[in-house]
């Protein structure tokens, strides 16, 4: 076990750091994203879930790093690498309306200009929709019409369309 450790001193070393720098780049990114979302009001679960994605993608990156600090061939990586989104792409093309719903909704966190609780009109030729923002999540934004009626509305509509401001603040 002690030939283990003095054999590979230095890429033990290098992990440790890698992931301690990580970590706190994590850390930051984590608690930004929580900044950020409490000066837009928007809910804590909608900062936590884009914790998550800076989480996911940190992971990736590690596991990135890690393969280079360990030696392996740069071919083998990108071999596998390759392999990897080729299948993840194919999947993902499949469901591609997911993957921007996703995309959507992580852009909206950064710059949507309404927040819950607000009253807007989106013009839609086919449905248009006069409702409150009830709840905007990972792939739909929950909007509550004036009869009662639960709208959902995906993400990636919502960027498309225009949208304007009712009332703000109309739950008060």
């Amino acid at each position: 076990m002690i030939q283990f450790f003095e054999t590979y001193r230095s890429e033990i070393i290098y992990s440790v750091i890698v992931l301690i720098v990580l970590f706190i780049v994590r850390t930051i990114i984590v608690l930004s994203v929580k900044r950020i979302g409490k000066r837009s009001g928007t809910t804590e679960a909608r900062a936590h879930l884009i914790g998550r994605y800076a989480t996911v993608t940190l992971v990736l990156m590690a596991f990135l790093i890690e393969a280079f600090i360990l030696g392996f061939d740069t071919h083998d990586i990108t071999l596998v690498f390759s392999s990897v989104f080729a299948v993840i792409g194919i999947g993902l093309f499949a469901i591609w309306s997911i993957l921007s719903n996703i995309t959507s909704g992580v852009i909206m966190f950064f710059s949507f200009p309404y927040k819950v609780g607000d009253k807007i009109k989106i013009h839609d030729k086919d449905y248009p929709v006069e409702a409150i923002i009830e709840d905007i999540r990972a792939f739909q934004l929950l909007l509550r019409e004036d009869n009662g009626d639960l709208v959902t509305y995906p993400n990636n509509l919502i960027l498309q369309k225009a949208v304007t401001l009712i009332q703000k603040d109309a739950l008060n």
